[in-house]
C-alpha cells in the first residue's frame, strides 16, 4: 500500500524520523488508541515497519486510527459494542482510506479533540464489552 503519486493531499513524510523512531510511536500510539486491546504483537510491529518502508506518512496512520476509534465509539449503542481490536492490521483498510479521499486537517483534529473527551462513553463501551464477554 503505497500513497498514490497523483492525489494531493496534506500527508508528508517526515523525513527526519528514522525507522525506529517511526515504529516505536506508531505501536505507542497504536497501543494507546481506543478500543485496541492496548497490547503489540510481533506480527504488529512487522507491519509498522512495513508501513515505513512504504513511506506511508505517520500523520496518516495517526489520522487512521483517529478516525476509526471514533467510528467505532460513537456507532449506534442499539447495536451492542464491538470487541477490541486486536491488530494493526485492523486499520489499514482506514489508512487506505485516509491516503486517497482528501480529508481536512480540521476535521482529524477535531476527531482527536472527541476521543480525548470522550471518557464517558469510553466507559460505557468498556462496559458494554465486559458485559458482552461475561455472557
Amino acid at each position: 500500500m503505497t500513497p498514490p503519486p497523483d492525489t494531493k493531499t496534506w500527508w508528508v513524510v517526515d523525513p527526519s524520523i528514522d525507522r525506529e523512531q517511526y515504529v516505536r510511536r506508531l505501536l505507542e500510539l497504536y497501543r494507546k488508541t481506543p478500543t485496541t486491546c492496548g497490547r503489540v504483537r510481533h506480527e504488529d510491529r512487522r507491519l509498522a515497519e512495513h508501513l515505513f518502508h512504504q513511506r506511508i506518512p505517520f500523520s496518516a496512520v495517526e489520522a487512521a486510527f483517529h478516525l476509526a476509534a471514533t467510528r467505532r465509539i460513537f456507532r449506534d449503542p442499539r447495536r451492542g459494542p464491538l470487541a477490541p481490536v486486536r491488530s494493526l492490521h485492523y486499520f489499514l483498510p482506514v489508512i487506505q482510506e485516509i491516503l486517497t479521499t482528501p480529508i481536512d486537517p480540521k476535521y482529524i483534529r477535531f476527531l482527536a479533540w472527541r476521543l480525548r473527551n470522550a471518557e464517558p462513553i469510553l466507559e460505557l463501551y468498556t462496559a458494554g464489552i465486559e458485559r458482552h464477554n461475561a455472557q
